[in-house]
């Protein structure tokens, strides 16, 4: 009894010494600006349900996002708790409307997976995320009982290419079974995207996505 009570002393005190980092405990909010931990997956899928937590973590990080007004579109597709990106780590092709939990892993995946991977493989950075779009009122593979597509309310992104600052382009097309570097390069954003979003499917998936990564922050957790 003695000798169990010293070690929980001696824990307390180096917990006391030595706090684990918030992005490893699930049950502390989600910090943008924090590297990724072992708990960040819990804590992005936590905003998916708190719109006033999703907003609050947002308005206390770098990435600046404006508010959409909440609307419906259609029968199953509209707005709902969506943010339009204004600035971020990496500059896209298009704009960027997608609901807050997706702008939080967009962030995260740009910042801490997209950057450190080029500079690793390409020695550049990339300055330019490429995007075939967003918001799209249809269902998963446009089939007529098909289930709703996460794009039918902006909870998804499909990615096509990344543009490097030494004018190089990487694009899923081309670099997927191109050059060893794109391989690795591409292959070590779908695998980093896996830790963040819950539906990350890539050209490994099937011939409807040879050309661009599928991210979303579903209900549904695949990665392919």
């Amino acid at each position: 009894m003695l000798a169990a009570l010293v070690l929980l002393a001696a824990g307390a005190t180096v917990l006391k010494l030595h706090p684990i980092p918030p992005q490893h405990l699930p049950y502390k909010r989600l910090d943008l600006d924090r590297p990724i931990g072992i708990a960040t997956g819990f804590q992005l899928s936590a905003l998916r349900y708190d719109p006033l937590l999703c907003r609050g973590v947002l308005d206390i990080s770098a990435l600046q996002a404006r508010p959409i007004d909440s609307r419906r579109t259609g029968e199953f597709c509209g707005f709902l708790n969506a943010v339009e990106l204004q600035r971020s780590t990496i500059a896209y092709s298009a704009p960027v409307r997608v609901t807050c939990p997706m702008a939080a892993a967009l962030y995260l995946w740009e910042r801490e997976v997209v950057s450190p991977s080029a500079e690793r493989h390409f020695g550049s950075p990339v300055v330019r995320i490429d995007h075939l779009g967003t918001y799209s009122c249809r269902r998963i593979g446009n089939g007529p009982t098909s289930l709703p597509s996460q794009h039918a309310t902006a909870n998804a992104i499909d990615v096509a290419g990344f543009r490097l600052a030494d004018g190089r382009r990487i694009t899923l097309t081309g670099g997927w079974d191109g050059k060893p570097a794109e391989q690795a390069f591409l292959r070590d954003l779908r695998d980093g995207a896996c830790g963040l979003f819950k539906g990350v499917l890539s050209p490994d998936y099937n011939a409807a996505h040879h050309d661009h990564f599928h991210l979303d922050m579903g209900p549904f957790g695949v990665c392919r």
